[in-house]
């Protein structure tokens, strides 16, 4: 089935030509509940790392001004958390290749000080000042404290097949991959935020885990997953229910093919696939996004042999914030890249039954992970 686990595709990629120009992320999203009001709080937790084979002493930043005028490419884990909604804000810690364990193969797990990312674990604390923010603009980052404490069990998968098997992968034909081992992700936990503490429950934390790897990013970017969703045919929620769709203009030895989206709906143990890879569904993609005054709107419409899918997300701008990122060759040409967790929006599902679109369901869905972004828009 497509939706297969494979825990080898979340072992690091980062061999033959992309030690030194090559990138690898582990990302986690999922919300939490403030310990003493209950509130609703998304958070997210990635580790992401890049270009072993340059690795020096210290963590070598490609923003630095210093290492920009030498020529120098990045090379690091940076160990990335934050936190959206209207004091939205993304850490940063960085660590030498020299001071990590890793252990690349599947199952994978690495670690660093405190920090630790396994298939099962994640742990870890960043903390930055105000001061230290302003002083070190090639961290890329805000200021602020957190730790966490989690252990996560991966439910459903979003396999992409053959984009990203073994042989694809060993040519390195894209520059860019994605596997979601865990598109709906159970996790547990605490997380210590700015002084406050938040429980994390595997019932309410709508819990998403994907990985990326390559050696470039994608222009344009898109990214919209969630579980939290509810059927307005029955007004029940959706228990064993998940959508995730991603993409843009991925590059197949060097040749962009222009919009492409993967996209799956996986709608109470049926699954409805919209992967452009898979040429004998014929799949079609729209989408747009539309920045307002006060929101950003993605518009997706996929179709298949057999089935639609239309999807409508919003998220409030005062909830998000630009993630940052460089890429292996020292460049940051993402610097207007939206990023939110408190999306919300509608997901209408019909089959295709003699010649004529019969709806499924039209779902309501809440804590939406959402993101987009262009080249070198400022």
């Amino acid at each position: 089935m497509f939706h297969k686990h494979d825990i080898t595709r979340d072992a690091l990629m980062l061999h033959g030509l992309l030690r030194r120009q090559g990138y690898d992320w582990w990302w986690h999203s999922f919300t939490a509940q403030d310990a003493e009001t209950g509130e609703d709080r998304p958070f997210f937790i990635e580790f992401f790392v890049c270009n072993p084979a340059l690795g020096e002493d210290t963590p070598v930043l490609g923003q630095l001004p210093a290492n920009r005028a030498a020529g120098k490419k990045p090379s690091y884990l940076m160990v990335k958390a934050g936190t959206w909604g209207e004091d939205a804000c993304q850490l940063h810690r960085f660590f030498a290749w020299k001071d990590l364990d890793v252990h690349g193969a599947a199952p994978y797990r690495i670690a660093a000080a405190d920090c630790v990312a396994s298939e099962k674990v994640l742990k870890g604390s960043v903390a930055i000042t105000p001061e230290e923010s302003a002083a070190h603009p090639e961290w890329m980052c805000d200021s602020g404290s957190m730790k966490w404490n989690l252990r996560l069990k991966k439910k459903i998968a979003f396999n992409v097949g053959y984009g990203a098997s073994l042989p694809l992968r060993e040519a390195e034909a894209f520059a860019m991959y994605w596997h979601a081992e865990g598109m709906k992700t159970l996790y547990k936990g605490t997380i210590e935020y700015n002084g406050r503490t938040y429980i994390v429950t595997p019932e309410k934390c709508y819990g998403y885990a994907d990985k990326n790897w390559g050696r470039d990013f994608t222009s344009p970017w898109v990214w919209l997953s969630s579980n939290c969703l509810f059927s307005k045919k029955t007004g029940k929620q959706l228990h064993n229910s998940v959508f995730d769709i991603g993409g843009g203009r991925p590059k197949v030895y060097f040749v962009p093919l222009d919009r492409k989206l993967l996209g799956v709906f996986y709608y109470e143990g049926k699954e409805y696939d919209f992967n452009f890879s898979k040429l004998h569904l014929k799949v079609k993609t729209d989408f747009s996004f539309e920045e307002r005054a006060e929101e950003v709107v993605w518009h997706v419409r996929q179709e298949n042999i057999h089935a639609v899918m239309e999807t409508e997300v919003h998220c409030m701008k005062k909830d998000m914030l630009f993630i940052n990122y460089e890429a292996p060759d020292g460049s940051k040409k993402h610097n207007r890249l939206w990023n939110g967790g408190n999306g919300f929006g509608t997901i209408k599902l019909y089959e295709k039954q003699n010649g004529r679109l019969k709806l499924i369901d039209e779902v309501k869905a809440t804590h939406i992970g959402c993101e987009y972004g262009e080249y070198d828009k400022t």
